[in-house]
């Protein structure tokens, strides 16, 4: 049986990847409240 959510990693990096933060001002934010809670990892990617 299939689980109810499956994706595509292409797709993952295209919407949360690194780059893709970076592209727009929410997500800067994003990384700067990551950066700022001490994530270590700041997205997927």
């Amino acid at each position: 049986m299939k689980r109810t959510l499956g994706g595509s990693n292409r797709k993952k990096i295209k919407t949360s990847g690194f780059r893709a933060r970076l592209k727009s001002k929410v997500g800067r934010n994003v990384l700067k409240r990551r950066r700022k809670k001490g994530r270590k990892r700041l997205a997927p990617s």
